[in-house]
């Protein structure tokens, strides 16, 4: 079947339909009908604030379906792909017990004990099995939260979601969750072409064995809404046959899969109120919420999300994907929603689509969509229709009587804010999106109706080191008459190491001043340019800032002339991981001192925990270069008689598909990989089943 003329756009829809329904029901999460109702009646809108809560939080439902599906673009992106390698990239992915596994343990969390299954080499699909978990750990609702993404990779496909869904589940679940969550993928991924729901449903469930339990219950709750008549009424019915009380565990998917049916069968078509019986009837509603939101928002389009209530302005297009790859932690529906639209369009043998405004990171090209961006004192934001000169939208930039002494600024997140990093229970772990040395470039168009000229230029939040508030870093200052466009180049000068929270443009002027001035595009790009001069801790979920925490602690070491980091890990191998996958070309150094540690050194071109190079200092007096990638590969090894406590200086650059390797000044190895390369990736501290010390960590690229 021919790809849908509007996939880019019905995929972001579901994505933001995803993001608003877990944001709408993560704050009462767990609850009971009876006291949603009690304590905050109907859920029509956002609660958040009731209950003391943030809005936009790091959540396992959005980042477990937005980090499993990249298995497609680290495996291949082949309709052939295995649970397995599912496996592996929950492997890769995952931080124990901080990112998805922030709860859990053996036979409590489904999830975190499938991990412990695949960690001790039970591969998947057993590692999932009811044969290895029992029944009762494996039907739990996890393979449904996390399912949206596979259909969104198969527009108008369903029985290749139904699969893929299979596939993923089973890495984790069996039984009843698999069937639950291949009539959701069936339903989303035919959503894209059909829009009666009960098609949708005849599709989602013919997929599926007839005498399941899902089968029997989508039957009673299709029966009972044609006579009911009444959501609350069915409701009780799912209470008594269905509910919490009737199946084992912490979060059974047989009732959380009621409350899907129930709320599409009674949501009359409407995705504010399919998400209010969806979140009113209670249980794991922020799970629920999502997948609602995501089929609704796919079925409907952008539309239907925007004809009631302003669900989108809160969040502006803002999510979390907490992973092993920090940089993608901070990140929005539209890049997200690009993401998976490209491999949906490769996996389908279709054409590509062209990458909106040359590859820039922000480029408003779908409709109503901000990136993260929000307008500060003199300025508000909106996404119109125009002003570029290369696409179809732009970000307008209403100025309010800014002048030389009140400026107008708008910001996009790079990396979490002090509140973002202090949220209680799930660990916010992330690295910046944007580094010294970078180059920010970005286009702005003057509105013909400015009433005068205003100065313009890029500004970046960068945390300091010390005190409570964010610096601020600018770029040289351009002039904007009405009518006129500029575009802005800046290189990011240093900032010891510490994180850059924010990137944006201020404006001001030299007389009072409104009107209007659009953002065409943003983005950056060239290798970093940083010495890790100041290292920093911000909150206990956040050791030290700038750095993703892999590993069992790490601590901030002082020295007389430098400071540096001191790592420990108590099993296997630990990481301090910071950078992007886009880094492809450079130079990473530290000095290492090891302790006491089965293998200490660095790591280039780190995508995660179980894929990268490492140049190690090995017990037994070896120095060796390897590759982490679906097991360990020595690429070179030799002797070399090492001490603990003493220094030494290491470095390790990349070059293409070579790797030069350094100890104290010395070249110790120079080889290419040519047998599955790693062509980019961040960089890491590491050390296997001990502690070692870090100092004067710096890396160094090429610019672009």
């Amino acid at each position: 079947m021919p790809i849908p003329k509007d996939y880019e756009e019905r995929v972001y829809a579901g994505v933001l339909g995803k993001i608003v329904g877990v944001y709408l029901g993560r704050p009462f999460e767990g609850w009971t009908h009876e006291r949603i109702l009690d304590q905050l009646g109907e859920i029509g809108y956002y609660v958040h604030d009731k209950l003391g809560k943030p809005l936009i939080v790091a959540d396992d439902d959005i980042s477990g379906t937005f980090t499993f599906i990249r298995a497609l673009e680290d495996y291949g992106i082949t309709r052939d792909l295995t649970a397995e390698q599912i496996g592996q990239t929950w492997l890769n992915y995952i931080v124990e017990e901080k990112t998805v596994l922030w709860w859990g343990g053996m036979g409590n969390s489904t999830e975190h004990t499938a991990y412990l299954r695949l960690k001790r080499g039970i591969k998947a699909p057993k590692s999932g099995s009811m044969e290895s978990n029992t029944r009762e750990v494996a039907e739990q609702i996890g393979a449904q939260i996390f399912i949206d993404g596979w259909a969104m990779v198969a527009p108008g496909e369903p029985d290749l979601a139904a699969e893929l869904a299979r596939k993923a589940g089973s890495v984790s679940h069996d039984g009843e969750a698999i069937y639950g969550a291949q009539v959701v993928a069936a339903m989303e991924s035919a959503a894209f072409v059909e829009r009666d729901l009960n098609k949708l449903l005849d599709i989602g469930t013919s997929f599926i064995p007839h005498d399941s339990t899902i089968y029997r219950l989508i039957a009673d709750l299709r029966e009972w809404a044609e006579t009911d008549k009444d959501w609350k009424r069915t409701f009780r019915r799912i209470q008594g046959k269905y509910g919490y009380d009737k199946f084992g565990g912490n979060c059974h998917m047989v009732p959380n899969h009621a409350a899907i049916i129930l709320a599409l069968l009674y949501g009359e078509d409407d995705f504010g109120k399919s998400l209010r019986i969806a979140n009113t009837a209670g249980w794991d509603t922020d799970c629920n919420s999502g997948n609602v939101g995501c089929l609704m928002g796919i079925k409907n389009g952008l539309a239907a999300i925007d004809a009631g209530p302003d669900w989108r302005g809160p969040v502006a297009d803002e999510l979390f994907i907490i992973s092993a790859d920090g940089e993608r932690s901070v990140t929005n529906a539209a890049q997200v929603s690009y993401y998976l639209s490209s491999m949906g369009r490769k996996l389908l043998g279709a054409e590509a689509s062209p990458s909106p405004k040359g590859s820039a990171k922000y480029h408003f090209e779908l409709p109503g969509s901000v990136q993260g961006f929000r307008g500060y004192e003199g300025a508000e934001v909106r996404n119109v229709t125009g002003h570029s000169s290369s696409g179809n939208r732009s970000l307008a930039v209403v100025l309010k009587n800014i002048s030389s002494g009140r400026v107008g600024r708008i910001f996009t997140k790079t990396f979490g804010s002090r509140s973002d990093l202090k949220i209680e229970g799930y660990q916010p772990l992330m690295t910046p999106r944007l580094y010294s040395g970078q180059t920010v470039r970005a286009s702005l168009i003057a509105d013909k109706t400015l009433p005068r000229e205003v100065s313009a230029r890029l500004v970046a939040q960068a945390y300091p080191e010390s005190g409570p508030d964010l610096s601020l870093l600018y770029g040289p200052e351009v002039g904007l008459s009405a009518g006129l466009s500029k575009t802005l180049s800046w290189t990011v000068p240093s900032t010891g190491g510490l994180p850059i929270a924010a990137i944006g443009v201020e404006f001001s002027s030299e007389g009072l001043t409104s009107g209007t001035v659009h953002l065409d595009y943003l983005t950056w790009g060239g290798e970093p340019e940083v010495d890790f001069r100041v290292f920093r801790q911000e909150a206990r979920t956040s050791p030290v800032l700038s750095w993703l925490n892999a590993s069992d602690y790490c601590y901030i070491d002082r020295y007389e002339d430098s400071s540096g980091l001191r790592v420990i890990q108590n099993e296997g191998t630990g990481l301090q991981i910071t950078g992007t996958r886009e880094w492809k070309d450079y130079t990473f150094g530290a000095m290492v001192s090891p302790h006491m540690a089965r293998r200490t050194g660095l790591a280039v071109r780190v995508q995660g925990m179980k894929r990268y190079y490492a140049l190690s200092l090995v017990e037994g007096g070896i120095i060796r270069l390897s590759k982490e990638l679906d097991g360990e590969k020595t690429l070179a090894e030799k002797e070399f008689k090492w001490e603990p406590n003493d220094l030494y200086r290491f470095s390790l650059a990349t070059e293409g598909n070579r790797l030069i390797a350094s100890i104290d000044g010395k070249t110790i190895f120079d080889l290419s990989d040519t047998d599955r390369p790693l062509a980019s990736g961040g960089i890491g501290l590491l050390v296997t089943e001990g502690r070692s010390h870090f100092r004067d960590v710096g890396v160094h690229g090429r610019r672009a």
